[in-house]
């Protein structure tokens, strides 16, 4: 029986992966890819037009799915604060998972390449307009946010989480702890004002 286009994809998406953790995306080969997905080369050009569009769509399907785990985690009525630390423990699975490094080695490739660019840029819209919606949740339940707006906080803290991503990459375990407890600390700060004793 042969087998299914769609099943084709899902390999050589399985290959990428696999190969993108360990070689690194620029090390990484659509021939490699098709080794390790075990089918021709001339799949990967059928399927997805070359090692951009393989990688793009690899990145495009796990964001898809995490963006969806993170807006169903904070659409729960479980206490803010509680639901920024799940956040938080959603990095740990994230890193381990391989998605944040494929995020970022795109976000890198994408200082050169201004298509693909625009492209990661999408896919991190969708991060940021589920932290914007909790964002403003929390003015409407605490009130003023200060200076900032609801979009300023979701951009602050959006933007911690990627940069404190790169330097966990990084592999330096001293600065990769140092990290983890500076984002840790915002669930505390969020929890003084939900629950002020």
């Amino acid at each position: 029986m042969a087998e299914r286009s769609g099943e084709t994809a899902d390999r050589i998406l399985q290959a990428a992966r696999s190969g993108l953790l360990t070689d690194g995306y620029a090390a990484l080969s659509t021939r490699r890819v098709a080794d390790l997905a075990g089918v021709p080369l001339s799949q990967i050009h059928y399927h997805f037009g070359g090692k951009q569009g393989l990688i793009l769509a690899l990145l495009e399907r796990e964001n898809t799915r995490l963006v969806e785990r993170q807006r169903l985690m904070y659409g729960t009525e479980t206490p803010l604060w509680k639901r920024y630390e799940q956040a938080c423990d959603f990095l740990e699975d994230d890193l381990a998972s391989g998605y944040v490094r494929v995020l970022q080695e795109m976000m890198a490739a994408g200082w050169s390449d201004r298509e693909l660019a625009r492209q990661v840029v999408a896919m991190l819209n969708a991060w940021f307009t589920v932290l914007e919606e909790v964002a403003g949740e929390a003015e409407a339940r605490f009130g003023s946010l200060g200076p900032f707006t609801a979009s300023d906080l979701a951009g602050l803290i959006g933007l911690s989480f990627l940069g404190g991503e790169a330097i966990i990459l990084l592999g330096e375990e001293q600065w990769g702890r140092r990290v983890r407890g500076s984002l840790r600390s915002v669930g505390q700060l969020i929890r003084r004002f939900e629950e002020p004793s």
